[in-house]
């Protein structure tokens, strides 16, 4: 029975796929209907520290918020025109499948599952994460010291099975407790009906950060058992609209690559650097005239310019979200100090 419903739910996943795909061409580039629309839709949260949260005024701040803030200040001109869309983990794909979304910028893992099974394009990622384990203070030294533990995570994430995975590869017999929320597992964590709670490093650190009993009550072990490349995603079938988000969030590293700020932006726009008048789309003067780097994206040829302006480099925004909780740059510095980050060229 087990296989004749994995057989049923797979067809069910790849017609969904191939509807929502269809459904993207026959409309046309999301491009063009963000553009009309005036807004981009990005789905997103609303409680992850340093990544997404709502401010007393209601507003979205974080990492993530200002990555959705950068696409829209590439394709609009005006970082303030998104919407934001909070997601429960469940609804994910799901929001981008129907068309609620139109990008999808909300802590996800990228996976061949996923890019395969959920009709869904990742992005060049704008934060490499892996998986840890976080633990009442002093309670264990090492996740090999957890053997028996029960280990609590959120249901329909990539947590789940890498934690069943870890475990017997440890032969360490966790009993695994999923969860729908991140409020339950807190719930049940201070309850004391978990004896670790796992998930990406970087959002360890942020509900660390917010403990009602202080950080200092928890601790983050120091083993790292997954590679979870976190990309922003959008729906398959729209090579246009993916390039378009794809080059914002390129934009931003290749920002800080050149040393230019939200602060400092406009002193660049007279530099004699080639790469950099491209970059920001200054008129190029030369021999045989003068034009401005238009790379056929579909995006105005300053795009880079109001992403930086308007929103800051990739370092800036790391720096404003995610130093404060103690994240440290690691393998999200730049190519060039040693970390991932390495955008193509812009020519």
């Amino acid at each position: 029975c087990a296989a004749a419903d994995d057989t049923e739910t797979a067809a069910t996943t790849t017609t969904e796929e191939t509807t929502a795909t269809e459904t993207v061409a026959a409309a046309g580039s999301v491009l063009e209907s963000v553009q009309e629309a005036g807004v981009v839709r990005c789905g997103t949260r609303d409680a992850l520290p340093g990544f997404a949260v709502l401010t007393e005024a209601g507003e979205h701040e974080g990492f993530d918020s200002d990555f959705c803030k950068a696409i829209a200040a590439a394709v609009l001109g005006d970082a303030t025109a998104v919407e934001m869309v909070d997601l429960e983990t469940a609804d994910r794909f799901t929001a981008l499948q129907n068309g609620s979304i139109d990008v999808l910028v909300r802590n996800t893992t990228w996976t061949a599952s996923r890019d395969g099974g959920e009709a869904a394009t990742f992005l060049q990622p704008n934060f490499y994460d892996g998986q840890g384990m976080m633990v009442a203070a002093g309670s264990y030294a090492s996740v090999d010291d957890m053997n028996g533990a029960v280990v609590c995570v959120a249901k329909g994430t990539t947590t789940e099975g890498n934690a069943a995975l870890e475990s017997s590869r440890l032969g360490l017999n966790w009993e695994v407790r999923s969860f729908d929320e991140t409020d339950l597992i807190l719930e049940a964590f201070i309850a004391g009906q978990c004896d670790g709670w796992s998930s990406d490093v970087s959002q360890l650190t942020g509900f660390r950060s917010a403990y009602p009993d202080g950080a200092d009550a928890l601790e983050i072990l120091p083993e790292v058992f997954s590679k979870e490349p976190l990309a922003p995603a959008v729906l398959d079938g729209d090579t246009q609209w993916a390039q378009v988000v794809n080059w914002a969030i390129l934009a931003t590293i290749q920002a800080e690559e050149f040393g230019i700020t939200s602060a400092n932006v406009d002193d660049f726009l007279t530099s004699e650097d080639v790469s950099i008048q491209r970059f920001l789309g200054v008129e190029i003067v030369t021999d045989d005239g003068s034009a401005v780097l238009d790379p056929g994206l579909g995006l105005p040829t300053d795009f880079a310019y109001q992403v930086v302006k308007q929103v800051g480099n990739y370092g800036e925004i790391f720096e404003a979200h995610l130093t404060p909780l103690g994240l440290e740059r690691g393998v999200n510095a730049l190519w060039t100090n040693g970390g991932l980050l390495y955008a193509p060229p812009f020519r």
